[in-house]
């Protein structure tokens, strides 16, 4: 370590934060606000009430359920207590239910259906849409054993992605079941849990290597681009191929899907299991009027290895998006869930049934800002300041113009007039508001619509013509100001 290395930081060296922790301004904010009130009122409509749980969990409540076996004693950011207990930021919604249901005990009646937003945190290394704090919106159900409840979720969170924007074809959840996946390991003979997870891992690699490069991973391994090379689960060629197939079952309809299933997924009794859920589900998704092309089944889907107990679900965006470098890419995963009955167990040992669905907001929100379809900002109206040494004037009218419901705000820079309509376009301002001593002795007052006055300018050849002009500007008197405004705000909104 150098001397640099271990002097204290000074100055602009100081403005640093941790990765993984986004700072958000107000564009992305505001959709990400715009998306909880969304999917939480598809929740609601659904019949699910509020649970607000603290950010903080024992840890020893919490558990580690996070599938990132690589880092033991990971993945969690804790302190401890005055009384010496590790506590720990919780790292999903889900996890503190079940310390609410068990705590609670038969004061919660049941089925217990709810719904949560909030930030969750993970001690994981952080990446391109990969943070250590972000937002998650989910719903649960607990205490409802039946296979409808699980597709109830799966319903649920479709109709929750078509709210927040989503069509036919743009996002797809991906359904599964874990008792299936036993069935075919043990169909192959993978009797210890090392090989059952290099399994798990390869399948859950299938989008992106596609079949040969999950061949190599259930066989001997792979050597990647980079020239590393990754132990595989040790399965023999007949096994492979019998994994392959379960795994490439999916087709163009649910029926088919289950039908080739019902020849890959061999003939143990926890495979037979499997397939009788999700024809189940199958079944209760037809009565929801989930369409095919929204929901599914897909056997390659792996997800939450210590979570899951029985069916689980993969929410993915399928719309393709263009970056800054010309290269088009998915974003992925936005969501997803199953079932998980043991987790009510880990306090009370008694098995609960319970299953859940959750939208990855900040995920969600990052990639419709990507895709520049975050809502468009209703920014403030801002009155001009054009006397400097008087500005009653412009505070008494952005005064007038909140008191009439609007969003206003006096300018409280030191610019001219150019330097107060930059401030104002860059603020997103649907109109400006501008009273000098004309308009005062007149009664009177100037508005100029900063949306159509940009359009109307593209037409304009000459700084004379425009001057003429003056684009999207009216001067109305000033008892028939805040209307005028109004007018302006809601063409824009």
């Amino acid at each position: 370590m150098s001397d640099k290395d271990t002097q204290p930081l000074t100055g602009k060296d100081l403005a640093r934060k941790p990765r993984g922790f986004p700072d958000k301004r107000e564009g992305l904010i505001h959709a990400q606000a715009k998306l909880v009130e969304t999917v939480t009122g598809i929740y609601r409509k659904w019949g699910f009430e509020a649970l607000e749980t603290g950010a903080f969990e024992y840890a020893d409540a919490l558990g580690k359920f996070l599938p990132d076996d690589d880092r033991p004693n990971a993945g969690v950011f804790a302190i401890q207590d005055d009384d010496e207990q590790w506590m720990s930021l919780r790292y999903d919604l889900t996890a503190p239910l079940a310390r609410f249901i068990a705590e609670a005990g038969q004061t919660v009646g049941r089925p217990f259906r709810r719904y949560a937003a909030g930030p969750v945190w993970r001690n994981e290394k952080p990446g391109p849409g990969r943070f250590r704090e972000f937002w998650q919106c989910d719903a649960d159900t607990v205490g409802a054993p039946g296979f409808h409840a699980d597709a109830e979720m799966i319903a649920m969170g479709a109709e929750a992605l078509r709210a927040v924007g989503m069509e036919t074809g743009e996002f797809v959840i991906r359904v599964n079941t874990r008792r299936l996946l036993n069935g075919v390991l043990e169909s192959v003979g993978a009797a210890s849990a090392d090989t059952r997870l290099a399994i798990l891992r390869a399948l859950d690699k299938l989008d992106r290597l596609g079949a040969s490069g999950v061949a190599d991973l259930l066989g001997k391994g792979r050597l990647d681009d980079s020239g590393d090379f990754t132990k595989g689960a040790g399965l023999g060629d007949a096994e492979v191929k019998a994994v392959l197939a379960f795994a490439e079952a999916g087709a163009k309809t649910r029926a088919e899907t289950l039908a080739n299933l019902s020849k890959a997924a061999g003939n143990s009794e926890e495979g037979k299991a499997g397939l009788a859920e999700l024809e189940a589900i199958a079944v209760a998704l037809e009565a929801l009027g989930a369409p095919e092309g929204d929901v599914v089944i897909d056997p390659s889907v792996v997800r939450g290895l210590e979570y899951y107990t029985g069916p689980v679900y993969e929410a993915e965006l399928l719309r393709e998006v263009t970056g800054e470098d010309g290269k088009t890419y998915r974003i992925g995963s936005i969501g997803g869930g199953g079932r998980y009955d043991d987790l009510v167990a880990r306090f009370t040992g008694e098995t609960v049934p319970a299953t859940g669905f959750s939208v990855g907001i900040s995920r969600l929100a990052s990639a419709l800002a990507i895709m520049g379809e975050t809502v468009k900002l209703d920014g403030p109206v801002v009155v001009l300041n054009l006397d400097k040494d008087s500005p009653a004037v412009a505070l008494e009218i952005a005064t007038m113009l909140r008191r009439a419901g609007l969003r206003a705000e006096a300018y409280m820079g030191g610019s001219g007039m150019k330097g107060q309509m930059k401030y104002a376009d860059r603020r997103g301002a649907p109109a400006v508001v501008m009273v000098g001593s004309n308009e005062i002795e007149a009664g009177t007052v100037t508005i100029k619509d900063l949306e159509m006055g940009a359009m109307k300018a593209k037409a304009i050849q000459s700084n004379e013509e425009y001057r003429e002009a003056r684009p999207g500007q009216i001067e109305v008197p000033r008892d028939q100001m805040v209307e005028a405004v109004r007018r302006i705000v809601e063409a824009q909104g």
